[in-house]
Parts: C-alpha cells; sequence; structure tokens
C-alpha cells in the first residue's frame, strides 16, 4: 500500500471584509489612550467652567433676562444658535442653548482629526499595508475607526453630561438631550470624514474637505438662525443646527437626533463603498501627472514648502472668502434691528453710533480663531510629513533642520496673512454690497490683518511644541478654544480682565471701532518670534520621528 498522502498544510481564512476589526479596535484605542482622556477633560473642563462662573456673572434674574433678551435678537442668534429658551432664562437654559454650539463645533473638529489619523494617515505613512498584510478584512480598519469614534464621542458627551447633572445640578433628562446631541453631532461629522478620506490620497486634503464641510455647515446655521428665532428653514440644512434643535431644558426633542444619526450612518456606508472601488493607498481622485522635470523651485526648501501647502491655502482662502462674504451681507439685518437690540449689545458693539463697526469688528476676532485653526493643522500636517517618512529623504540632502522647518513656518504664517486678508476683504465687500460703502472693503482688509499676530503667537506655541514635545501639540487647540470663549462670551459676563489678558487674541485694537495700536501689534509679534526661534532651536537638538 502506498502511504496515504500528506495533509495539505490548512491554511488561514479571512472569512469576510470585516475580519480583524476587534483587535484593530483594542489598537486604536491604545494608541489613543491619551488623546481620548484629553479630549474628555477638554469637554469636562469647559463645561465645569460654565457651571462655575456663570452663577457668579449672571446670578441676578434680572442680569440673566437681559443677556436672555441679548442673545434672541438676530445677531445674538448668529453668535450662539435659534435662541431656545431666552425669553425666559435660566442658567441651565443658558448654558445648553447659549454655548451648546461650540460644544458640536469641537465634536465635530474632534470627529474630522480622528477618522483621518486612523484611515488616510495610516494609508499615507504606509502602516495600514503592514496591517492589512495580516489576516485583516478590507472594511476592518474603517469599522475600527467608526467604533473608536463611537467611543470617543460617547466618551466626551458623558463627562458633559456629569458636569451638567452632578456638578452643576441641572435637570438630567435636559442634561442627557444636551450630551447626546453633542455624541451625534460629532458622529455625523465622523461620516462626512469616512467619505472625505476615500477622495483623496493626502490627509490634508482630506481634513479640509471635512473642514470644509464644517465651514459651510455653520454659515448656512448661522444665516438660518438669524433670520428667525428658532431656526429659518434654512438652518435645517446644516449638520450643526440639528444638535441645537433639539432644544434642552425647553423642548427636550429627541427626533432632531436621527438626522445627525442618518447622516452618520450614510456617510459610513457610502465610505465602505467607495473603499471598495479604491486601492490601498490611493484615492478615488486620480492623481494627475506631474511634468517630466520638476521646475527649480522643488529644489529648495521653501518652494517644496509651498507646493505642499499650496492647495491647503487655496482651499482655505476660497472658503473663508466665501464664509465671509455671507456675513459681511448680514450688515443690513444688523442695521434693521439696531434699535431693539438690548442696551449690552449696543455697549459690546461700541455704541448705537457705531453699531455697524463693532459688529465687523467682532467678525475680525472671530475669523482670527479659524485661521488660527487652520494654523495648528498645518503644524500637524508638518508633524505627518516627518512621521510618515517624507521629511527624512529631504534632511538627507543638504538641508539643514533649520532651513526645512523654518521655509515650512515661512509659508504657514505667510498663509496666515492670505486668509485673515481674503475674509477681510470678503466681509468687507458683503457689508459694502448691503450698505452702499466701497471703504468698509479696505477698513476691514487692515483690520482683519490686525489680528495676525495674534494668530502667529499661536503659530509660534505649535512651533515650540513641535520642536520640544511634537507629540503634544493638540494642546495648542486649548490657547485657540480659550481665545475663542474668551472673545465671544468674555465681555457679556464681565470676566476679570487677567482672565481676557491670559488670550493673545485680547490684545489687538478692535479696529475698526478702535484705532491701531502699534504697541500690543509689535509685542505679539516679538512674542511668536520668539517662540518659534525656541522652536527651531528645540527641533535641532532632538531626533527625528520621536
Amino acid at each position: 500500500m502506498t502511504p496515504a498522502a500528506a495533509a495539505p498544510p490548512r491554511t488561514v481564512r479571512a472569512g469576510g471584509g470585516f475580519t480583524g476589526t476587534w483587535p484593530l479596535t483594542r489598537f486604536l484605542l491604545r494608541r489613543d489612550r491619551v488623546r481620548l482622556p484629553a479630549w474628555t477633560a477638554g469637554f469636562a473642563l469647559f463645561m465645569g467652567y460654565l457651571t462655575a462662573a456663570l452663577p457668579a456673572a449672571y446670578g441676578d434674574p434680572g442680569q440673566l433676562r437681559a443677556i436672555g433678551q441679548m442673545f434672541r435678537d438676530p445677531v445674538g442668534r448668529l453668535m450662539v444658535g435659534p435662541g431656545y429658551g431666552f425669553e425666559d432664562p435660566t442658567l441651565e437654559r443658558f448654558v445648553a442653548n447659549g454655548y451648546g454650539l461650540y460644544f458640536l463645533v469641537l465634536a465635530a473638529l474632534m470627529s474630522i482629526l480622528l477618522v483621518s489619523r486612523h484611515t488616510r494617515v495610516e494609508e499615507q505613512n504606509g502602516r495600514a499595508e503592514l496591517v492589512r498584510a495580516n489576516v485583516v478584512g478590507r472594511y476592518a480598519a474603517l469599522t475600527a475607526t467608526m467604533v473608536v469614534a463611537a467611543a470617543t464621542n460617547a466618551a466626551a458627551a458623558a463627562a458633559v453630561f456629569v458636569m451638567m447633572a452632578a456638578v452643576g445640578g441641572y435637570g438630567s433628562y435636559g442634561s442627557l438631550v444636551f450630551s447626546a446631541g453633542i455624541a451625534a453631532t460629532g458622529l455625523a461629522f465622523a461620516g462626512v470624514a469616512a467619505v472625505a478620506v476615500q477622495v483623496t490620497e493626502y490627509s490634508r486634503a482630506a481634513s479640509g474637505m471635512a473642514g470644509a464641510v464644517l465651514g459651510a455647515a455653520f454659515v448656512v446655521r448661522s444665516g438660518g438662525d438669524m433670520a428667525e428665532q428658532g431656526g429659518a428653514p434654512l438652518s435645517w440644512f446644516s449638520p450643526l443646527a440639528w444638535g441645537q434643535q433639539t432644544a434642552p431644558f425647553v423642548l427636550d426633542r429627541w427626533w432632531p437626533l436621527l438626522l445627525p444619526l442618518g447622516t452618520a450612518a450614510a456617510g459610513f456606508a457610502v465610505g465602505y463603498a467607495l473603499l471598495s472601488r479604491r486601492d490601498l493607498g490611493s484615492g478615488l481622485l486620480a492623481v494627475r501627472a506631474g511634468r517630466s522635470r520638476a521646475p527649480a523651485s522643488l529644489g529648495t526648501p521653501l518652494g517644496l514648502a509651498l507646493r505642499l501647502d499650496r492647495a491647503g491655502i487655496i482651499g482655505w482662502s476660497a472658503a473663508l472668502a466665501i464664509g465671509s462674504l455671507a456675513f459681511g451681507a448680514y450688515a443690513q439685518t444688523l442695521l434693521d434691528a439696531a434699535d431693539d437690540m438690548p442696551t449690552a449689545f449696543v455697549e459690546l458693539f461700541g455704541g448705537a453710533d457705531r453699531m455697524l463697526a463693532g459688529y465687523l469688528a467682532y467678525m475680525a476676532g472671530f475669523m482670527s480663531y479659524i485661521v488660527a485653526a487652520y494654523a495648528v493643522l498645518a503644524v500637524q500636517g508638518l508633524r505627518t510629513e516627518e512621521t510618515g517618512g517624507r521629511g527624512e529623504p529631504v534632511l538627507a540632502t543638504p538641508v539643514s533642520r533649520w532651513a526645512w522647518l523654518g521655509s515650512n513656518l515661512a509659508v504657514i504664517a505667510a498663509a496666515v496673512v492670505v486668509l485673515m486678508a481674503a475674509a477681510g476683504a470678503a466681509i468687507g465687500a458683503g457689508a459694502a454690497l448691503v450698505t452702499g460703502d466701497a471703504g468698509h472693503v479696505g477698513d476691514l482688509t487692515l483690520a482683519h490683518l490686525n489680528h495676525v499676530p495674534a494668530v502667529l503667537v499661536v503659530l509660534g506655541a505649535a512651533v515650540l511644541l513641535f520642536g520640544a514635545a511634537p507629540r503634544t501639540i493638540p494642546a495648542v487647540w486649548a490657547v485657540v478654544g480659550y481665545g475663542a470663549v474668551m472673545g465671544t462670551f468674555g465681555p457679556l459676563m464681565d470676566l476679570p480682565d487677567a482672565a481676557m489678558d491670559a488670550s493673545p487674541f485680547h490684545h489687538t485694537a478692535q479696529m475698526p471701532v478702535e484705532s491701531f495700536e502699534a504697541g500690543p501689534f509689535a509685542a505679539l509679534v516679538v512674542l511668536a518670534a520668539a517662540l518659534a526661534a525656541l522652536g527651531l532651536a528645540a527641533f535641532r537638538r532632538r531626533g527625528i520621528n520621536v
């Protein structure tokens, strides 16, 4: 008899596109063991600050009614949302419906960055290919990212709920509605990002696409909420408005959350469909064939940095210009409502005779927060260039670390100037269209450029962390968030000068209401240069990819 044939070796079957999802989920949670608690703590601290500060600022019922009347007006609704509950305000209504918008924006940003980091960045730096070389299905990474995004948003929402219900003593049901709105909005933008990362093969472009959707959602919400209390039909086309339409502590309705949850489900479904149609590491948009010979400018660090950031600068400029044009066009609505505006708002905007100038000055400061976000994202993108292995080949040539980082820093700083100028010219053009005063274009361009040093301070802080402790770069978001809160609500809450002075955005003159002040302008420029120089020096001393 012939010996029985040896059995063939057993093979491991993948078993489907979702194989390996659970190990990948645990791996992503392990990688986010610092980021997830940091985001959760940030949400908790923000809510904890509000629950502690607002009773001191508006403990008197008369003050609370006065501020509630402010936020019922068109400009107030532009700043905070549809204005639910301000006809009979309480502290819990004021927190949920006056500050809720900013929790939603933070959740959206958190989700966009998370999805991009765990999908497109992983493909871009080659780690995804190593993972897929194991028994891991095609859809496992995206599914694990979805699970982590849901867990992160749920943790942030739970932290907010605890701070509201346990620390603030607010009603549990309304606190639950408010917290659920935060989580649902974050998931909606996670779905948006899940689609964006399939379209392009670059993480910067994917984050920019999702960020453009967020910016458009903010503009659409602003227009709808400013047009009508409770939100005009236009508001319902904005994912940011859906969470606010739950009206916590007023209507406490759950059904608007079906919209962001449906958007999240649709986004991930489309993401799965698009993922099945592309190769690993590529995007649906075909990469345009380059020239046979590279331009001479790409042979320099400055030219390479400009080429890498060019698309982002163009996209951000276009988005800011469109949004700013709309905000400038709201000037006529402001003028129409000026006679009925509360005294506090009149004083906030510089008096009855300078109401329009005060509003435009506020918008100049508001745009500086958005451009500061661009600066932080640009430095984080530079970190991705380093960890993705694309910075090291450049540094292997006769290019010093000072030249590489300095060139990128120069391009980002120049982009800050361009973005602020574009926003100023656009908002001036919008105001000129409705008021007939063409002088707004030049005045608002200068007003926006006056805020450039404050943004450069944020950029300098990000570069310092990039050079000294690159893994802590996300901490700079706290500076941006703090500045936005102080600039938006600090004057209304009559906060101490020390709290206001801690924000770099507070020190520049509020043009065109105030005259240009050279002292603070120069001091902020010197501070920004010092921070950047320290970052450059620290980068020379540390290792690459640490």
